[in-house]
This record gives C-alpha cells, sequence and structure tokens, in this order.
C-alpha cells in the first residue's frame, strides 16, 4: 500500500467519526418498553397502553436520602401502587427558589440558577430506577407555573423582576399580575432552558444509563399547568412552548413530550389557543385537567350532594378537548382531577362518598373514550399522614402540596373504598 492510499484511508476514518459524533441521536427502537404514539393511541412495544395513573410530586423528595428522604416509605408505596394497577406517575423535577418561602415545597432542588442539591438528584435517580425494577412509567414534569414549587416567580425573581409576591399573603391577582411577566422575559426562559438542558440530558447515577435510554420515563413534560397570564401573553405564550419542546425533543428524542396544560381552563379560557400548542409535531399527546372545586362548581357546603353537577360540568368540559384532540390526532390524558372529601374535611379515614362518586363517572367517561388515553387522579398520599392542617417542614409529604389543606385532595392508603374503586377501573380497562 503506498503513502497516499494510507493517507485516505486516515482521511475517510477521520471523516466518518465526525459524521458519527454529528449524527443527531436516535429515537429508541421497537421493544425497547418506550412509550410511543401510533394511530392516535399509546402503545409499547407495538401493544396498546392505556392507564390509570396517580400524581406523586414528592416522590424524588421521598427516594433521596436527605431531608424529606424515607426509602422504605418509597417502597412501600410503589407496592401499594403496582398493586393497585395504579404504573403510571407523574412526578415533579423542578423545585425553584429560596428555602422558607411560605407555602413553598421543601427541600428545595435548584436553589439558583444551575446550583442544585445533588442529594435530590441522587434521589430521582433511585426513584427511576426502583419504577424501571417495577416496569412503571413516569410523566417527569420540569416546572411549575404556580408558586409551591417556585417555578415561574423563581425564575423571575432570577431575572430581576424584583420579589415574587406570595399568594397566601399578597393575594392572587397580584401574584398572577407578576407571574404573567414569564413569557416575556427572555433572561427567565433562558434559565429555564438551561434547567431543561441539565436534566433531560442527565446520567442515572444508579443505573448508569442516560436518562434518554430509561424506559421507565413515558414524557417530559415542560411544567405543571403553564399559562399566558393574560391576553397579550398568548402569542410569547405559544412560541415558549414550542421551543421548549423543540429543545427537549434535540437532547431526548426517544421519549414523548407534553404540555401539562389544564386545557381552556388554563389558556385563557381560550380552546383554540390550547388546541394550537398541541398542534406541534415536537407535542405528542394533549393534557388536561379537572377541579370542579377549584373552579367553583361546587362548594365547600355542598360537596356529597353537588356531585351529580360536577359530573355534567366534566362531560361538556372533557367533550370540549377530546374534539379538539380528535382534530388533532393525538392521545389526550386527563392527568389531574381531584375532589375534596365529605364535609370538606381533612383528616384521615374521614368520609369520601363525593369524591367516590365524582372517580367513578370520571373513570367511566375515560373507560369508554377511544380517545383519552389515560388518567393520573390528584392525588397519591399512601402511607402520609399529615401532622398539621398546613405543610411545615419535616412534615410527612402527602398528595397535597405546601399551598393548600392536607388531605384536601390526597388518596391516603386508608381511604379502601376509592382503592378498591381505583382496582376495579384498572382490572376492567387493563
Amino acid at each position: 500500500m503506498n503513502i497516499r492510499s494510507v493517507y485516505c484511508i486516515l482521511f475517510l476514518s477521520v471523516m466518518l467519526s465526525i459524521a458519527m459524533s454529528c449524527r443527531k441521536p436516535e429515537a429508541a427502537v421497537a421493544g425497547d418498553g418506550f412509550v410511543k404514539v401510533s394511530d392516535g393511541r399509546f402503545e409499547i412495544d407495538g401493544r396498546p397502553y392505556e392507564y390509570i395513573g396517580t400524581n406523586f410530586w414528592y416522590g424524588a423528595i421521598l427516594a433521596s436520602e436527605g431531608s424529606g428522604g424515607d426509602r422504605a416509605r418509597l417502597h412501600r408505596e410503589l407496592d401499594l401502587l403496582d398493586s393497585a394497577g395504579v404504573r403510571n406517575l407523574r412526578i415533579l423535577v423542578g423545585a425553584e427558589g429560596r428555602e422558607g418561602i411560605p407555602s413553598h415545597i421543601s427541600p428545595v432542588l435548584q436553589t439558583s440558577p444551575c446550583v442544585y442539591n445533588d442529594t435530590l438528584l441522587r434521589g430521582l435517580d433511585y426513584l427511576l430506577s426502583e419504577l424501571e425494577k417495577r416496569d412503571m412509567k413516569a410523566v417527569l414534569y420540569l416546572g411549575n407555573a404556580w408558586e409551591w414549587s417556585g417555578g415561574y416567580a423563581a425564575y423571575l425573581e432570577w431575572a430581576g423582576k424584583g420579589e415574587a409576591p406570595v399568594p397566601s399573603v399578597d393575594g392572587w391577582p397580584r401574584f398572577m399580575e407578576y407571574v404573567s411577566q414569564f413569557v416575556f422575559s427572555d433572561s427567565a426562559k433562558a434559565m429555564y432552558a438551561d434547567h431543561v438542558r441539565y436534566i433531560v440530558g442527565r446520567e442515572n447515577s444508579v443505573t448508569g444509563r442516560k436518562y434518554s435510554d430509561s424506559p421507565a420515563i413515558m414524557s417530559w413534560q415542560i411544567a405543571n399547568e403553564p399559562r399566558a397570564f393574560s391576553e397579550a401573553g398568548k402569542k410569547p405564550f405559544a412560541e415558549w412552548i414550542e421551543a421548549t419542546a423543540s429543545l427537549i425533543k434535540s437532547i431526548d428524542p426517544a421519549h414523548l413530550v407534553s404540555v401539562g396544560s389544564e386545557g381552556s381552563h388554563g389558556c385563557e379560557t381560550d380552546l383554540e389557543l390550547w388546541t394550537q400548542i398541541h398542534r406541534s409535531d415536537n407535542i405528542d399527546y394533549a393534557t388536561m385537567h379537572l377541579w370542579p372545586y377549584n373552579w367553583g362548581w361546587v362548594t365547600e357546603c355542598n360537596l356529597t350532594d353537588s356531585v351529580g353537577i360536577a359530573v355534567e360540568k366534566a362531560k361538556e368540559y372533557i367533550g370540549n378537548h377530546v374534539r379538539a384532540a380528535k382534530q388533532l390526532g393525538k392521545p389526550l390524558v386527563l392527568e389531574e382531577f381531584g375532589y375534596p372529601r365529605d364535609g370538606f374535611q381533612f383528616a384521615e379515614n374521614t368520609p369520601v362518598t363525593g369524591r367516590d362518586r365524582f372517580y367513578d363517572k370520571v373513570f367511566e367517561m375515560v373507560a369508554n373514550d377511544s380517545v383519552i388515553c389515560g388518567c393520573n387522579f390528584w392525588a397519591w398520599g399512601g402511607y402520609g399522614s399529615p401532622a398539621h392542617t398546613e405543610w411545615q417542614p419535616g412534615d410527612n409529604y402527602c398528595g397535597d402540596p405546601a399551598q393548600e389543606q392536607q388531605g384536601l385532595n390526597s388518596v391516603f392508603a386508608t381511604d379502601s373504598t376509592t382503592i378498591a374503586l381505583i382496582q376495579k377501573y384498572t382490572k376492567e380497562m387493563f
């Protein structure tokens, strides 16, 4: 072989190496256990995938070895959920801001821009490894529009917009006016994007694999209940959703991406805006939430007597979004719905007659609709036992975040009738 041939071979080898390093990561292939979308439905390895899941936002905290961690309880919770057929968990991966803020969960994952609590990150790693062992799936939402985990408000503080109002202290109008700045703040959105890059691109310290290779992750979610918070913010809000979805897909094309939207209620009551943000090729399925008490369909005084009213309004609200999702050709997930305990009580073992009736009707709607492919009730309290009506650092975590009464919407391990209802539908549906 002459010297010219050697140089040619070396040149071709170098060029091939460069080409391989520049390739975009490939989506996972069939047989990998990943959730995919086909013909408007979910599937795993060619088999249909539908589910009744729950919201377990504090899962990564519980899985940590630091403050708030309790791995023995985590194992008991996952085992109980698994036995009830609940194998899809919606989990928070983004608590930001200062410690000690009223109505804010603790510990905090991101204490300042790109400064992370490594103990909590390892907790998330551990949680995902446990889900993989049990063949369970997680929807990981990367932030929040609301104050209880920092979210929009924390990024705006870091962007120099002044101290964020606390709704329980300063009132909701002032808070919502403040967070309406988020979609206009390039600096706040850039810091959010840095967080997305850091988490989505992470390698699991327990399994040694990148998150992008984990079958435990069903979906990356842009945020919990992201909103424009103003009419003027609609356009930049839609642009931010598209840009963030595109960013996630560029890092991890193997997993699904979702918005986390409440539906038209979270889009300035604009169903077309909800449809628009879900039309993107980078958004794989549509999401909606359902809150009869929070939205004023029922009151503290008539929770049991007005279940029928709540159900009728729910049918209308769900129906509007089912029709829109059908036009989009995408699956729809009802990923949050809750109902308070009878008499607006909070303690374990207090009656849940109204809740059970509402859950029964919602599960029935999900089971009988070809567009709705899953639901996650809010929220799993499991073996948590509230020490106070208002959450305080050191208390057990329940399904209710720090700004709400502990036990308000939680499903505890002692709620035997609700768990039996869940088991009934998981067996019927799957």
